[in-house]
């Protein structure tokens, strides 16, 4: 891991790199100690796409393992959760979104890079990129990324792509049913800001550098 986090730093001097396990991370979520070994064997029998990423909140497979009422029982407190995956490939950051409730990670097969950020760095509805900071996940690492944790698609760390385990209250990332003013609710618990260089995503609300990590 440290020569590979050393890489990092190295190829992306004007970002901060950090390992999960550093205490740089505490401000943005923790490591979760629990085994889970039926999430890990679903994920990496998952194909990954062609190109580009994909996002399911909610998988069969996932939710059908015996870590499925753990995640819900001992990290959530009882409350109903949904298990799902992002997976693919992408390097760059684009945007920055966060729920009500934390989220739990789990890298699977290849290191993945997550860009973090947080609400308090949120200023008049706008983030200055330079906020922002890059943690390192290893495989088999879960953590928790607490609610008030700017975060978005995980960035790969080698041409072999990524695969996160993303378990959330259920129901979150699903499709809205009513209007709402804030435009920045973009998904049923999912509220996201964009790079001013990707408005198509949504509101155009970070500005600085759209995050490159190169490896």
């Amino acid at each position: 891991m440290q020569d590979l986090l050393k890489t990092l730093r190295e190829k992306n001097p004007g970002l901060p790199f950090f390992s999960v396990n550093d205490p740089e991370f505490k401000l943005y979520g923790r490591r979760v100690e629990m085994a889970m070994p039926g999430f890990t064997a679903v994920l990496e029998s998952l194909p990954l796409p062609a190109t580009g990423s994909a996002y399911d909140p909610s998988i069969e497979a996932l939710e059908r393992c015996p870590e499925a009422k753990d995640v819900s029982r001992v990290l959530y407190g009882e409350m109903p959760t949904e298990a799902g995956c992002c997976w693919g490939y992408n390097s760059r950051m684009n945007a920055l979104e966060w729920h009500q409730g934390s989220e739990i990670n789990l890298a699977v097969g290849e290191p993945l890079v997550l860009l973090l950020a947080t609400l308090f760095d949120v200023e008049d509805g706008k983030l200055d990129a330079s906020k922002v900071k890059a943690f390192l996940l290893m495989p088999g690492e879960a953590i928790e990324v607490y609610g008030t944790t700017l975060h978005y698609c995980p960035c790969q760390v080698s041409d072999k792509g990524f695969k996160c385990l993303v378990c959330l209250p259920k129901g979150t990332n699903t499709e809205l049913e009513l209007a709402h003013e804030d435009k920045r609710l973009i998904a049923n618990n999912k509220w996201l800001l964009a790079h001013e260089d990707c408005p198509e995503i949504g509101v155009p609300a970070i500005y600085g550098e759209n995050w490159e990590v190169k490896y």
